[in-house]
């Protein structure tokens, strides 16, 4: 009795101190990100270090050389990428009139056809319909970048995220080791075997899916915006690099991608061989995915299901904006490894078993 009496008050004390720790980061969403964005990087840059480190090379300079490096592939891949965006934004927002008149003159032989087969509807108001929809999806797209930057990338998170960003992830790097032997003194002792073996599957988790699939999402939209740049399709690049990038996103990214240059395609074409070379580009895209990035880079024993995935990117977007899409899977991966050892512990709990 006294035992669980002890269990129930610890399970408060950890429930009142996971709800602070909750309320501090939705106070705090604002300021966080480039905290949030450092640690991560120093997460995932912690084996290279590990493994400089291992050659005889002090702990400080092996974090100075791998952010240099990361600093010196970076940098140059995100001038190339944004120089090529800018140019095909450019050429795009220029030509929309005329994608447009494209666009309402191929679909003229499907309007014909809906006639002869349906005459009560009338040509004109399909026409005006479709026109005043296509023209109120352009100002949704450009108000939500306009969203985007104003809200998500404002001027003061770029200069925090350019300046804060990168010290936050060397002084990770630099004392991760330290940083997790003062986290596992701390812990109570009694639990200690049982958190650490949680700890280390959750680090299992991680490691194997955001670094795989971190991997597998710049490949991807590299492929698909190579791809899309060579066909010739106008915001390819663009298109091409995001579906790739939200590819996170289980089926998000590949059918966002895929729709969008269809339409583009459609606009801007006048013949079906480009549009079928956007295709076999998704498709071929697809095919590498399934069967050799996701395989080879995140495998099938991550644990984590693509709807809970799904359901923690969409929480985590609402509650706390760009942060809450940088810490959901972290968190999801957490809470299900937690969950399913609470199922383990339940059912050898004589609750379960009487």
């Amino acid at each position: 009795m006294l035992s669980h009496r002890l269990n129930n008050r610890n399970m408060i004390i950890w429930l009142i101190l996971f709800g602070i720790f909750g309320a501090a980061v939705y106070v705090l969403r604002s300021v966080l990100l480039p905290f949030v964005a450092g640690i991560i990087i120093g997460y995932l840059l912690d084996p290279w270090t590990s493994k400089i480190e291992k050659l005889g090379i002090s702990r400080t300079f092996a974090s100075l050389l791998v952010m240099f490096l990361m600093i010196l592939l970076l940098i140059p891949a995100l001038i190339a990428l944004f120089s090529v965006i800018d140019t095909q934004v450019g050429h795009f927002v220029s030509v929309i009139p005329q994608y447009l008149a494209s666009f309402a003159k191929k679909i003229e032989p499907v309007i014909a056809n809906l006639q002869t087969h349906f005459p009560a509807l009338e040509p004109e108001k399909i026409r005006e319909y479709l026109n005043n929809n296509m023209a109120n999806a352009l100002k949704l797209t450009g108000n939500l970048i306009r969203r985007l930057i104003t809200g998500g990338f404002a001027l003061v998170n770029i200069i925090s995220l350019l300046l804060v960003t990168p010290v936050v992830a060397f002084y990770m790097l630099r004392d991760w080791d330290k940083f997790i032997a003062q986290v596992d003194s701390l812990l109570p002792k009694k639990s200690k075997k049982n958190i650490e073996k949680q700890a280390r599957e959750i680090d299992n988790i991680l490691s194997s899916f955001i670094r795989g699939q971190l991997s597998v999402c710049v490949l991807l939209g590299t492929f698909y915006a190579v791809g899309l740049y060579i066909v010739g399709l106008d915001l390819g690049v663009l298109v091409g690099f995001l579906a790739g990038i939200i590819s996170f996103i289980p089926y998000v990214g590949s059918i966002t991608g895929f729709l969008v240059s269809i339409l583009i395609a459609f606009a801007q074409f006048d013949s079906v061989i480009p549009i079928l070379q956007v295709v076999g580009v998704f498709v071929v895209g697809q095919f590498i995915e399934g069967n050799f990035l996701t395989p080879n880079l995140v495998g099938d024993s991550v644990g984590l299901h693509p709807v809970w995935i799904m359901f923690a990117l969409l929480t985590g977007g609402v509650l706390l904006g760009f942060l809450g899409l940088m810490i959901a899977v972290p968190v999801a991966a957490i809470i299900g490894v937690l969950i399913r050892h609470a199922i383990i512990n339940y059912k050898e709990s004589s609750l379960y078993k009487d």
